[in-house]
């Protein structure tokens, strides 16, 4: 079992010591998330500081992740760092693999990329069109050759939406690189099956999360491949203080039919008691986050004493 962190939004300069206060805390890794152009809750205001203080901030969105990521792993020394989810269909292919490949020399097995369909906020998906019902072949598409590019010295590739000749990324990682989907639907889970070395869900329940694991693996057997067994995971956010309206209402906008009780950890018990579950369904990655926003200390030092003993 494994935990990643992960913070709903920051002021740019919050990140250095959270990621240092993360490691400390023994935190396996550590989310960097993915919001282009809007924050993820465009009217909301996050009350953050360096130091873990309190001070308001408003419309500040997400630093973009392969940028990031390098300044984090400067300040920390084993820290990984899993991009989730990033929208492969509105970037090139053959520059997010020049990009993985950099981050790979630089931080030797501390990059964990999860890629995604779609942006999550309705603004941003029309700054970045994809062709009308075909969002899934591009997606495909793109992930065939970023990983042709991360794993072969020259490449020759003529697709319905991309086509390169004597492309080469170099250097390529010296191990392949990980490559998780993310998402919830049939399809998307299949494709994890399919396509993808793991999987990393959220907002969903055990059951729920039990069921996405047998349909992976159900489409990897019938493609001829294998999804390893540690390679499936959760982002669990836990409350201490009720489900918060940002939250709330993104539960709602999401899984409109599920009960939101269902899909939170109400204080450190609760979150042992559904943690115990989702390993029951064949998960061992876990995303442990606070449900709302605040200093970053009283959380991370309730980790350790509450979480970090179950880490092996």
């Amino acid at each position: 079992m494994r935990f990643s962190y992960a913070e709903t939004m920051t002021d740019p300069t919050f990140y250095a010591p959270l990621a240092r206060a993360a490691e400390e805390a023994g935190y396996d890794s550590m989310v960097v998330p993915d919001s282009i152009c809007y924050p993820l809750h465009s009217s909301s205001r996050y009350p953050f500081t360096p130091d873990g203080g309190r001070e308001f901030l408003e419309d500040k969105p997400f630093i973009e992740p392969f940028s990031l990521i390098p300044a984090l792993g400067a300040v920390t020394t084993r820290l990984r760092f899993v991009t989730f989810v990033v929208k492969l269909p509105v970037r090139s292919p053959v520059l997010v693999a020049k990009q993985l490949a950099s981050l790979a020399g630089l931080a030797p097995g501390r990059v964990l990329p999860v890629f995604g369909l779609r942006p999550a906020q309705d603004a941003e998906r029309a700054l970045f069109p994809v062709p009308d019902g075909h969002r899934a072949a591009v997606f495909d598409e793109s992930l065939e050759l970023l990983r042709l590019l991360l794993t072969t010295e020259k490449v020759d590739f003529a697709g319905r939406f991309f086509s390169v000749s004597g492309a080469r990324v170099s250097p390529r990682p010296a191990k392949p690189l990980d490559i998780w989907l993310g998402g919830s639907a049939p399809a998307a889970l299949r494709r994890v099956g399919r396509l993808a070395d793991g999987w990393l869900g959220s907002l969903l329940t055990p059951a729920e999360a039990g069921e996405a694991v047998t349909l992976i693996q159900d489409a990897a057997t019938e493609a001829g491949r294998e999804v390893e067994e540690d390679h499936f995971g959760l982002s669990l956010p836990v409350t201490f203080n009720g489900i918060p309206d940002a939250l709330l209402a993104s539960i709602r906008r999401r899984r409109p039919e599920a009960d939101p009780a269902t899909l939170v950890a109400r204080g450190w018990d609760d979150a042992r008691r559904m943690l115990g579950q989702y390993v029951e369904a064949g998960l061992s990655k876990f995303v442990v986050r606070p449900a709302s926003p605040g200093p970053f200390g009283p959380f991370l030092d309730g980790f350790v004493l509450e979480l970090l003993p179950v880490q092996n």
